[in-house]
């Protein structure tokens, strides 16, 4: 499918819709235009429920840049080819679809400046179509509708992620060294760095397939420390998905291996180096604190029972060679985040979509949840911030007991939710996985990020539903 435009974006049929969002922005232009133009920004602009995958691109955004994305509408699946082709550092870019689903496409960013800390950012899309004359209304009112969804998101983002890259605008860039970059974390923590200016580098278990690709291997205690040199932060985020089928005996021994071995040898490493990076941020999870009923839970609390609980803690105490170094670690007990893309929501979607949602267990257990782009904040924070150090739970100040977690999700979907699971049938089917990830009571407060004055884009459950769900 060929498009309605010549490469210099002049339309050569008439189009039939035109969609514009506009939004000012508390940061001066060449930070709002900057940030479009960095690495990542496609990516950190892909909306969590129309998720797009970045297959090819090339030049940026500057005249002549290509770009292929995969997309999908409902099961089709289908891939866009878009050129840049007009482009003015500072007051717009444009680019036109060459291949796609559209007969035509027009997508202008421009950019203005309202004052030294005030700009302004407008999206227009001309588009048509195939078939306009007989699709007509019905066609453009669903563009419309989808156009309309994405862009408040993305403007909404844009403006928050902004607001915190400007906190620290005073401050060095960093080159940061993530593992467990593949993960639903790690995948969305890196454009959001590198849109902020930073560097990023992953670790992978596979041969490098670019510059910014490094070979370890935990599993032989592989990693060439001279890869590392340059590092300014270090990121750690691998480990067996906890969520992913029964524990078995081998399934705790990956579970556990996993974490610990990495931990310490990706902390002995860095901290060898000369000059050290300045913090090791490692991942651990609200898990360590058991089921501690209606306990509210601050990063004080000692390590509590059950499996999880004991994995935590080994996790934790393996960041010990940074520690012993001079380093400063924080580490990241992270609860439920959520986010369509992966986890409990993503498993939750399906059968809630289809009205068989409910409650699960007595229902009375509290579970401590945070919205992915609050997760990926506070990870920020602790990279950025020199308070932090020591434990930091990463979750919302607010959290709710299963029963109000299912009955919001399915107020958000306009479902029911009166489908109640036992928890024997959650013993049943899910074993001690189950017990400790679904029936375990764990309500954690984030005390270290508040005293810090870390500011929660969603603190309330209904309102991240709707963001990451685009309701």
């Amino acid at each position: 499918m060929k498009s309605g435009l010549d490469p210099s974006g002049d339309v050569k049929k008439k189009v039939t819709g035109r969609f514009t969002q506009k939004s000012t922005f508390a940061v001066p232009v060449e930070a709002l235009f900057g940030w479009h133009a960095r690495e990542g920004a496609i990516e950190r602009l892909s909306p969590p429920w129309d998720p797009i995958q970045v297959i090819h691109k090339s030049g940026g955004i500057k005249t002549g840049a290509t770009v292929i994305l995969g997309m999908k509408e409902g099961p089709v699946r289908y891939h866009w080819h878009a050129l840049h082709t007009d482009y003015e550092e500072n007051r717009m870019f444009r680019d036109i679809e060459t291949r796609g689903p559209l007969s035509s496409w027009v997508h202008t960013h421009r950019f203005e400046s309202l004052d030294g800390n005030r700009s302004s950012l407008e999206d227009t899309i001309e588009y048509k179509p195939f078939f306009a004359p007989i699709t007509g209304l019905m066609a453009d009112f669903f563009v419309r509708k989808r156009l309309s969804r994405i862009f408040a998101w993305r403007h909404r983002t844009t403006a928050a992620d902004l607001e915190l890259h400007q906190r620290f605008q005073h401050l060095p860039r960093k080159k940061v060294l993530i593992s467990g970059a593949s993960g639903v974390l790690g995948r969305k923590l890196i454009p959001f760095l590198t849109t902020g200016g930073h560097s990023v580098l992953t670790l992978v278990r596979r041969q490098p397939q670019t510059a910014t690709e490094i070979f370890w291997d935990p599993a032989r205690g592989i990693l060439n420390a001279d890869d590392l040199v340059g590092v300014d932060a270090v990121i750690h985020l691998s480990g067996e998905n906890v969520g992913e089928g029964r524990w078995t005996a081998e399934k705790r021994r990956r579970i556990i291996e996993s974490r610990v071995s990495t931990t310490y040898l990706l902390a002995e490493r860095v901290s060898s180096l000369n000059p050290k990076p300045g913090v090791f941020i490692s991942a651990s999870a609200t898990g360590i604190y058991g089921d501690r009923k209606d306990d509210c839970l601050s990063e004080d609390e000692i390590a509590g029972n059950g499996f999880l609980a004991t994995v935590c803690d080994h996790w934790e105490n393996a960041v010990q060679p940074a520690l012993d170094n001079g380093m400063r670690t924080a580490l990241m007990r992270i609860g439920v985040v959520l986010t369509p893309e992966g986890g409990a929501l993503q498993k939750l979607l399906l059968p809630y979509q289809m009205g068989l949602g409910g409650r699960m267990g007595s229902g009375k257990q509290y579970i401590s949840w945070i919205g992915i782009d609050d997760a990926l904040a506070a990870f920020y924070w602790a990279l950025m911030n020199e308070d932090i150090s020591g434990p930091v739970n990463v979750v919302s100040p607010n959290p709710v007991t299963y029963l109000d977690f299912t009955r919001t999700l399915a107020s958000v979907l306009s479902r029911p939710a009166v489908l109640p699971f036992p928890a024997f049938l959650i013993k049943l089917f899910f074993g001690q996985m189950g017990v400790e990830g679904i029936l375990f009571s764990t309500r954690a407060k984030p005390t270290r990020l508040l005293d810090t004055g870390f500011n929660f884009r969603h603190s309330n459950l209904e309102e991240v539903f709707k963001h990451v769900l685009g309701k």
